[in-house]
């Protein structure tokens, strides 16, 4: 199969100097062969204009809870214990495995539409998520969360074993497993242990929510005399791949810590704001030299999962909680989105840049739009006015996914419909009532 790209102008992401000249961009089956200026001589199966749109790589979401979907909009304006504990936890007890397939195959479909090619989840009935990722045709890395006191006989750990055997490397290896403690306050020492000790045996790495509030740290301080990070790393995490979602709290000491090592911080600005989580300290990991990436958080706490608001907030937020107007400049908060993403998949040789040899997951961008003109720099129109409405075609192991902003492979309507009539039905075992627009005990 070979697509040509034509007419487009080019943000590869290599470099902040390798910016945006007008060129074309060959697909041979799921890579990357040419990009740029170029003449061709070979037939052709699919040709796409891109004129009038902007080619980049795909988006990356570093870290969501997909099947949350079905609990958008339930629990708001909580602190994070209180909207785990009361809301969401009583709520997810009664989740069958079909609830969470169609929740995720909707908020994957959001993610589409909106850019974002590939994430990084962390959830419950993971072969559901599995399966969804599969049907679309996304890229994914999917983990099953472990906590301690819902899994006293340590059956989830088994099944993230089963998970990695099933799932890694399938689905043409757009699939992947990582093993996932939920955190420290809900991973006690003896089962995180045997946590890690599963990640040494898989060889993968870890997933993994790190001080995310200011009580948490305190609490950890109290508990064990070690921060969340520092208490972690006394057990061994460091010498793993870890994906840490939040560090909102990471401190100075800590960040020397994990510098040099395979420490991947995810920013979560929305669901951090939503939840009055606090500010994680991007510019300073950044300027150590540490790969901070960007996550939505689930849609029951974001309550979107549209990549390009966490790209606007990853900049703009963080000039104002330091003061400086240059702190996170655009190109360096694209970059979380695309290859620090990457990186945190520990797939930076596959994705990340349009470059030869990488996969094919592009997405086109219509820039000819009225809130980006002028197109004075295409840089800041970007992470600063770009909409998820913008992306008008997702491309994915060098398979179209959404064209001219439609699904390719999916009914649209069907899913609502589906999403709608498994949410009722998870309220009414709940004991709650769901009506027009309302719920009620």
């Amino acid at each position: 199969m070979k697509t040509l790209i034509k007419n487009v102008l080019l943000l590869p992401m290599t470099s902040e100097e390798d910016l945006l000249e007008k060129g074309d961009i060959l697909i041979e089956d799921n890579r990357i062969s040419k990009v740029g200026k170029f003449y061709l001589d070979c037939e052709l199966d699919l040709i796409i204009d891109g004129e009038g749109m902007l080619a980049m790589p795909g988006l990356i979401n570093s870290h969501t809870h997909l099947g949350m979907s079905l609990m958008r909009n339930y629990a708001d304006d909580l602190s994070l214990m209180d909207w785990l504990e009361n809301k969401i936890w009583p709520l997810e007890s009664y989740l069958e495995a079909e609830d969470v397939y169609w929740g995720a195959l909707l908020n994957m479909m959001e993610l589409i539409k909106t850019g974002t090619t590939s994430f990084v989840d962390m959830y419950f009935y993971m072969d559901e998520v599995a399966k969804a990722a599969e049907k679309l045709g996304m890229r994914g890395v999917i983990t099953r969360g472990l906590v301690a006191f819902s899994d006293p006989e340590e059956k989830s750990i088994e099944e993230t074993r089963a998970l990695f055997k099933r799932w890694n490397g399938k689905a043409g290896d757009k699939l992947r497993v990582m093993v996932a403690p939920h955190a420290p306050y809900t991973c006690p020492r003896p089962y995180m242990e045997k946590v890690l000790k599963l990640a040494d045996e898989l060889n993968c790495p870890i997933h993994i929510h790190l001080s995310e509030t200011e009580d948490e740290v305190k609490k950890s301080v109290e508990e064990v005399g070690l921060t969340p990070i520092e208490y972690m790393a006394n057990m061994g995490l460091l010498n793993h791949h870890v994906v840490a979602a939040h560090c909102v709290h990471i401190t100075d000491r800590e960040i020397d810590l994990v510098k040099g090592k395979s420490f991947y911080p995810i920013n979560n600005p929305t669901s951090n704001l939503k939840l009055a989580s606090g500010f994680a300290p991007v510019s300073k990991m950044l300027s150590q030299g540490i790969n901070v990436a960007l996550g939505t958080d689930g849609a029951s706490s974001n309550n979107h999962t549209n990549m390009w608001e966490e790209v606007h907030l990853a900049s703009i937020l963080n000039k104002a909680v330091d003061k400086d107007p240059t702190s996170v400049r655009a190109y360096e908060a694209l970059k979380m989105a695309t290859v620090n993403g990457a990186k945190a998949m520990n797939q930076i040789d596959d994705l990340g840049t349009l470059e030869v040899g990488k996969k094919a997951d592009i997405i086109l961008i219509d820039i000819d739009v009225l809130h980006m003109r002028p197109h004075h720099r295409l840089i800041s129109s970007l992470a600063y006015c770009a909409q998820g409405s913008d992306v008008n075609t997702v491309i994915i192991d060098g398979e179209i996914v959404l064209r001219n902003h439609q699904f390719v492979n999916v009914d649209e309507r069907e899913v609502i419909d589906n999403v709608e009539k498994r949410t009722r039905k998870l309220l009414e075992r709940a004991g709650l009532e769901y009506r027009e627009g309302v719920i009620s005990e």
